[in-house]
């Protein structure tokens, strides 16, 4: 027995020590949390990995999203060697303490990953079921009755499409609002209408379209009063929602 977990303590070793490591402004820390799957983990490199890799969601997603180099759904000694390195360099000695939702957004800031955290606390994103929410009013996005951008407009978008092009795991939903002046029919495309615009400014900005989902309600979903000029504006407004992340990580 002695002799036994010698070798395997040698081999825990040779992870640590054998593989290169990984730039981890390129690895994918939200898989398991924002995608809601729950991967498997299959091959002959499963035994090897760290129990906090094969034995927690969100270690099993990252080993699958980030190691998995031929993407055979399979994990080998040596993707298993590579995901260990990592995840040991990350989480240091405590690795049964490591916090998996503070990746998401922290990791990317430590290595300079291109977005403004000044700038992204400005947005005052609430928390929602849904994840982290922004809302901008009409008057900053479009002028009155109409779903063409206003000149500013990309720029009041453009360090949250900073953001989304570090944070290449977050998904995100725009859902577009009016007041209750006009019909129905024409609110509900004009809502549609002006969420697609902003998705569209995203695309121009280098983040894939395939990554939102984009939502027209009219004026069915008022956040105050349409009976006075105040109320109105309030309730004409885009909502975009950075699906399963979480607020507070924005307000430090």
């Amino acid at each position: 027995m002695t002799r036994f977990l010698a070798i395997a303590s040698l081999g825990v070793a040779t992870l640590l020590s054998a593989a290169p490591a990984t730039a981890q402004s390129n690895w994918n820390w939200t898989g398991g949390r924002a995608d809601g799957r729950d991967y498997r983990l299959a091959g002959p490199g499963v035994r090897l990995l760290f129990p906090e890799l094969r034995q927690t969601r969100r270690g099993r997603a990252w080993v699958m999203l980030n190691f998995d180099r031929n993407r055979d759904g399979y994990i080998g000694p040596r993707e298993a060697e590579m995901a260990n390195r990592a995840f040991a360099n990350v989480a240091g000695p405590r690795r049964d303490r490591f916090d998996w939702d503070a990746r998401d957004v922290v990791i990317v800031e430590q290595r300079g990953g291109g977005w403004d955290r000044g700038a992204m606390r400005g947005y005052g994103f609430r928390q929602t079921q849904r994840g982290a929410t922004m809302t901008m009013q009409e008057d900053v996005l479009f002028a009155t009755d109409s779903a063409v951008l206003r000149p500013g407009a990309i720029e009041k978008l453009r360090p949250l499409a900073g953001y989304l092009r570090a944070n290449p795991g977050v998904r995100v939903a725009i859902d577009g609002h009016t007041d209750s002046r006009g019909t129905d029919a024409h609110n509900q495309a004009l809502s549609l209408r002006r969420a697609d615009s902003v998705r569209a400014a995203f695309d121009q900005m280098g983040v894939v379209r395939a990554r939102f989902s984009v939502q027209g309600y009219g004026e069915s979903r008022p956040v105050a009063t349409n009976a006075t000029p105040q109320g109105m504006r309030q309730n004409r407004r885009v909502e975009v929602t950075l699906l399963g992340q979480r607020a507070d990580s924005f307000a430090r």
